[in-house]
């Protein structure tokens, strides 16, 4: 298993996605379990800081995240809702919804559980999230840190929101940044930080395939490659030490 913690903007989903492809294993972003939550509570007409109504919400939302890193299929009572989750209003109340205590509770119970029976069923499994490393899977025999400069962040989640049809600037996105790593790194409950002994990976001068290759070779001194090939010869790690 692979913890892969960061803020928003670092690269964490596609860098996941491509690593767990790369080690045959499957995938989980808790980071949709929560967004995915945060729209139910936006439909319900909830309001996303009445902590009560949304722990009681939590509880007994119906919701389904696939765990191939081709297709993390997304649904919300059976409703394909991947590309909602992403949009701006769940983005907003996402933080207030994930800080709720109940909210945390139940939904790492269920991260753990899909954890364990993906590891018992195939043997492997990239997980992504903010407290993956220090909360839902401690024991992970490799955990890494995703960084990256706050321009950057923002360059690339204003990028994001271009391709997918939303209006952006760099200067709304590094403000949402901004907040969301306040939020994210303050609230009582799994706050945003870095395992004591995860990697970390500033990927700010980084491609995405200089990522892979530098987590490929953090898998292989773990032993998690199986039967995967190793990283091209040549190829480099950036600089990424165990």
């Amino acid at each position: 298993m692979v913890a892969l913690d960061g803020p928003s903007g670092t690269g964490k989903t596609t860098v996941a996605r491509k690593l767990a492809g790369r080690l045959s294993a499957r995938y989980l972003d808790t980071g949709a379990m929560y967004r995915v939550v945060t729209l139910a509570v936006l439909r319900a007409g909830t309001n996303p800081d009445d902590l009560g109504a949304v722990g009681h919400l939590a509880h007994d939302v119906e919701f389904s995240l696939g765990t191939d890193p081709e297709k993390p299929d997304v649904r919300l009572a059976g409703e394909d809702v991947a590309a909602e989750i992403r949009g701006p209003e769940v983005t907003r109340a996402v933080s207030a919804v994930s800080s709720v205590p109940q909210v945390r509770e139940v939904l790492v119970a269920r991260q753990r559980r899909m954890i364990a029976d993906v590891l018992a069923d195939t043997g492997g499994i990239v997980v992504e999230g903010r407290d993956i490393g220090t909360t839902v899977a401690p024991e992970s025999p490799l955990k890494v840190y995703l960084t990256a400069s706050a321009d950057v962040r923002a360059a690339r989640r204003s990028n994001q929101d271009t391709a997918a049809g939303r209006s952006s600037s760099v200067e709304a996105a590094r403000e949402s940044v901004e907040r969301r790593d306040r939020l994210d790194s303050t609230r009582a409950a799994s706050p945003l930080r870095a395992a004591e002994d995860a990697v970390p990976v500033d990927t700010s001068e980084l491609t995405i395939d200089q990522v892979i290759v530098a987590l490929t070779e953090l898998a292989r001194r773990r032993g998690l490659l199986g039967d995967c090939p190793a990283a091209p010869a040549g190829a480099t790690g950036a600089g990424v030490t165990t």
